[in-house]
């Protein structure tokens, strides 16, 4: 994991994205403020959780299944999900602050009350999540790193897959969505080492939307640019 850079027991690690872009609206910031303490899992912050007590997932979400999205982005599929799924708890990681507020908002609008959000690196909910507890996990989207050099910092490298095979319950599903063939090469050639099979049987497994899905501003931009987006589907063996 690392050698320790905080006086909690933290390990250091390295991360490379944005954590803060353009300044916050009034709203926004209000949104920081007023409702992103009460819908972080407490059991993240080292400071609070210096030994990494394991998450209560019942004392969150009662004996709802558990999604985790890694990487929300603006929120919009998350948000989307929720609405969709209220039987189930869904808790989702971005670093990126200006993208958690823009979800806190879209949670505001859409008043759903099944999320969590962590405002951090999903390493450090991998520290504390169950083993076996989660019931679907969604990458869509990830920073590509097209340099080769920086292919390592992408999220399909041992580093996270195994941790993210240790808390995914046997049978459980993984959605990965990118619009970079490379990350695609990359992403059939890493997760089924790491505990996954990928299920497609035939082109449009991997060409075609899930039915749930929700086109995220993030694809949008793909389609504008002419990239095609893929859509691939795993299950935890």
């Amino acid at each position: 994991m690392g050698t320790s850079n905080h006086h909690s027991g933290a390990p250091w690690r390295n991360f490379y994205g944005r954590i803060k872009g353009k300044g916050l609206r009034p709203s926004q910031e209000a949104y920081l403020n007023e409702d992103l303490a009460k819908l972080s899992p407490g059991a993240v912050d080292w400071d609070a959780n210096p030994d990494r007590t394991p998450l209560d997932l019942p004392a969150l979400f009662g004996d709802r299944p558990v999604w985790l999205e890694i990487g929300f982005g603006g929120g919009e599929h998350m948000v989307h999900q929720a609405g969709l799924n209220p039987g189930v708890g869904i808790i989702g990681c971005e670093p990126y602050i200006n993208g958690v507020a823009m979800l806190l908002g879209k949670i505001r609008q859409a008043g759903v009350d099944n999320l969590r959000v962590h405002p951090g690196d999903v390493r450090d909910m991998f520290d504390v999540l169950p083993r076996a507890s989660i019931d679907r996990a969604f990458l869509l989207y990830p920073d590509p790193w097209p340099k080769k050099r920086h292919h390592r910092r992408r999220f399909v490298t041992p580093e996270h897959l195994e941790p993210l095979a240790q808390v995914m319950k046997p049978g459980a599903v993984f959605r990965v969505a990118t619009d970079i063939p490379d990350y695609v090469r990359q992403t059939l050639e890493q997760v089924p080492r790491h505990g996954f099979e990928w299920l497609a049987e035939r082109p449009a497994d991997w060409r075609e939307p899930w039915d749930d899905w929700i086109s995220t501003r993030y694809e949008q931009k793909a389609l504008r640019e002419a990239r095609t987006p893929h859509y691939l589907t795993f299950r935890r063996t």
